[in-house]
């Protein structure tokens, strides 16, 4: 699966980086978030998952190509 969150969107809520702190990093600037790696680890999948469900404005983006 891959990851990847939407610049435009992110507002910086943080709670993907607190769900999912292996996958999600903070900018140090504005708080906004990206991903570590585009390709996620399958043991990281379902924190991811939940990080992009959790998001409160969407802004995650995961599809299931490899």
């Amino acid at each position: 699966m891959k990851v990847w969150v939407d610049s435009e969107r992110c507002q910086g809520h943080t709670l993907c980086a607190m769900i999912a702190p292996d996958s999600f990093e903070l900018s140090d600037i504005d708080g906004s978030s990206s991903a570590v790696n585009e390709v996620v680890p399958a043991d990281q999948e379902d924190k991811v998952r939940e990080a992009a469900h959790s998001c409160p404005e969407q802004a995650i983006m995961i599809t299931d190509e490899t």
